[in-house]
């Protein structure tokens, strides 16, 4: 039996409180997921990214407390010392989760830069996120207070050291491993995927308009020249439609000087053009996946594309591009469940060789093609600034329909995302707390500046 509209929020907000984890006597996060009926693995962790949708719902409702102290302690994690211990955690890292320790009746926080998680990788996101949640704590406190703490000056000052230092790469784009941020396994996204560049880009906003204490003159002079640079890249080299389309399928390859046209050697063959051809709509667009040496990468990555609109990345054309590509391609990027984290899935050949034979990435499955409801918030959040708020309903009303009766699973499985994840947990927060924030935002506007610019 469906329970109707206020049932279903009401046992939401009950999942959600009961997710929420107590440090000495003081809520400081939630957990990833509550499902007592499986081992807790490190889902019993609260994790920086997945608590994001849960921050900024408990900003709305005016619970600013427990997002303080989440913000506080894991300032506190943060190393601030530099290491020559390369297997230790650099400086200015946040960990991509902690949990709460009990030795001898004594309280205290674990974390986890990477050295528990599946292949070690190091989470890059956990920064970008941690300081777009401190922009949006001081947005709806309306005090800059926090941020003018010496400690938090420091803390986002490192964050933007560690961004900004001298590589080796000549891009105004991040250079990451595979797995670096949501999508944590191997899926071929190592290099300059969309997902970190456009949390990058928002997190450098966000540090300009924190960074207001002096002694910060040399790192907001680097973010005023890094962000256009970054944007105009962005912008021109990863887009795709069919007007770009065109223009990369008529390439000329091994150009070589100032007057080169195809400036990363992409090979005109590299991409699925009839597929491309028939998939675009006229007045649809998407940013691509990756870019790099001889690589564009065509798939649609939901969470890079959702929040270039929602962070102003992408220009106001290619916003509503996007929104239209959407809206054209509903069946294939929201199918059944709000919304697939990446179109299409890599299968047969590629799939065995990119992800090497990955067996929770299976063809539309997981990170491969899987749905996940908490990007339900983000695109809420984009039909809503891009003015196509009937998306954003569309996609409420799929979602209420079966998020609670299936327990809230962490994924759905399958081309129209039918099937519960094979591997999914129940009772996952960030869908809860997706679910709720994207029904706040639809219902009120007024709180889309905690992430928008």
């Amino acid at each position: 039996m469906q329970l109707d509209k206020k049932d279903l929020e009401k046992q939401a907000w009950e999942a959600l409180e009961k997710s929420i984890l107590h440090y000495k006597g003081n809520p400081v996060g939630t957990l990833a997921a509550y499902d007592v009926s499986v081992e807790a693995l490190n889902y019993d962790q609260c994790f920086v990214r997945d608590f994001v949708s849960s921050a900024l719902l408990f900003l709305i409702k005016d619970k600013t407390d427990i997002v303080r102290n989440f913000l506080e302690v894991t300032l506190k994690l943060q190393p601030k010392e530099r290491q020559l211990d390369t297997c230790k955690p650099g400086r200015g890292l946040i960990p991509a989760s902690f949990k709460v320790v009990l030795d001898q009746g004594q309280e205290y926080l674990e974390a986890d830069f990477g050295e528990h998680a599946i292949a070690r990788v190091t989470p890059v996101d956990s920064c970008l996120w941690w300081l777009l949640l401190l922009r949006a704590y001081i947005v709806a406190k309306k005090d800059f207070s926090l941020a003018y703490q010496p400690e938090f000056q420091e803390g986002i000052r490192l964050i933007m050291e560690l961004c900004l230092v001298t590589r080796f790469d000549m891009y105004p784009t991040l250079l990451v491993p595979d797995g670096a941020c949501m999508i944590d396994r191997r899926m071929g996204i190592s290099g300059h995927p969309l997902e970190i560049q456009v949390l990058f880009y928002a997190a450098l906003r966000a540090a300009r308009e924190l960074l207001i204490c002096r002694g910060n003159e040399d790192i907001v002079e680097a973010i005023d020249h890094r962000l256009p640079l970054l944007c105009t890249h962005i912008r021109q080299h990863y887009w795709i439609d069919i007007h770009r389309l065109n223009t990369i399928y008529r390439f000329k390859s091994e150009e070589y000087g100032k007057d080169a046209v195809n400036l990363f050697n992409i090979y005109a063959n590299s991409l699925p053009y009839d597929q491309l051809d028939k998939w675009l709509p006229k007045k649809g667009g998407y940013l691509g996946g990756n870019l790099g040496p001889s690589q564009l990468d065509s798939r649609f990555f939901s969470l890079g594309n959702l929040m270039a609109v929602i962070s102003d990345l992408a220009s106001v054309e290619q916003s509503q591009a996007i929104m239209t590509l959407i809206e054209e391609r509903w069946e294939d990027l929201v199918g059944d469940m709000p919304m697939k984290i990446s179109f299409p899935a890599l299968e047969n050949e590629e799939y065995r060789i990119v992800t090497g034979c990955d067996p929770k990435n299976i063809p539309w499955s997981y990170h491969n093609g899987g749905s996940w409801p908490v990007l339900m918030w983000m695109l809420v959040a984009a039909s809503v600034k891009t003015k196509k708020i009937d998306l954003g309903k569309r996609a409420i009303e799929i979602a209420q329909a079966r998020l609670c009766e299936d327990k809230w699973p962490e994924y759905y499985d399958g081309k129209k995302g039918r099937l519960i994840g094979k591997q999914a947990r129940t009772y996952q927060t960030w869908t809860i707390a997706g679910f709720l924030l994207a029904k706040e935002l639809l219902q009120n506007p007024s709180h889309l500046p905690l992430i928008c610019f």
